[in-house]
């Protein structure tokens, strides 16, 4: 993978990552960047064979693609991703990678390699300026925080130690928007409907008006 692009996958090569994310910084413009590894892939390797292994690498790199543009999408080395979200916030970067996991895990793939569990994924995740103001200061960043994750048991995402209350909150945030897919799902309504009622239901209590009726 020494070129632009990833003969396999079709994403941008780590070259293409460092140069992208130099110009991003450059411009002084917020961004966030996370590494991805796919959780016990070699086992993947060695149960289903290169040509399973490789399978699961290009579903994992079109939903990668689908979900942020190709253009913002690496592979890195073997099963190691980074996503680039230019103008994300730290938190924002956090919840689209906790969504992404879930995609990930729910991919068509599994169906299609006989007995295949489902695809797990650990991920770091860390933002300009907020944790490093140069591009190897931040991949390094996000790379610590990729550490963490493991060494918390994988399958999860992670941000840098100095941002243990924004994770905190993300968590929180995360926990919070499950409910709601679960209560939407069940409900058999949109999560933005059930939000709007909500709040509906919360200003009509103080208020006494119809928030939504037009003056």
């Amino acid at each position: 993978m020494h070129g632009r692009l990833d003969p396999l996958t079709g994403l941008g090569s780590q070259a293409s990552l460092q140069d992208l994310l130099a110009d991003t910084i450059k411009r002084e413009k917020p961004t966030a960047v996370a590494l991805l590894d796919l959780d016990h892939f070699g086992a993947i390797n060695r149960d289903f064979g290169r040509e399973g292994g490789d399978r699961v690498l290009i579903a994992v790199a079109e939903l990668l693609a689908g979900s942020f543009g190709r253009c913002c999408c690496f592979r890195l080395s073997g099963d190691a991703f980074a996503v680039l979200l230019e103008g994300a916030s730290l938190e924002q970067a956090f919840l689209r990678m906790e969504q992404l996991r879930g995609l990930v895990a729910a991919s068509p793939v599994a169906g299609e390699l006989e007995d295949l569990p489902p695809i797990r994924l650990t991920a770091g995740v860390a933002q300009y300026p907020r944790d490093a103001k140069d591009a190897d200061t931040l991949l390094h960043a996000a790379d610590a925080a990729l550490t963490t994750a493991k060494e918390a048991g994988r399958n999860q995402v992670a941000l840098p130690p100095s941002d243990e209350m924004v994770l905190k909150a993300c968590h929180y945030q995360a926990a919070m928007l499950r409910r709601l897919k679960a209560l939407a799902e069940k409900e058999k309504k949109t999560e933005s409907a059930l939000l709007r009622e909500a709040l509906t239901d919360l200003l009509r209590k103080y208020d006494r008006i119809d928030p939504w009726e037009a003056p």
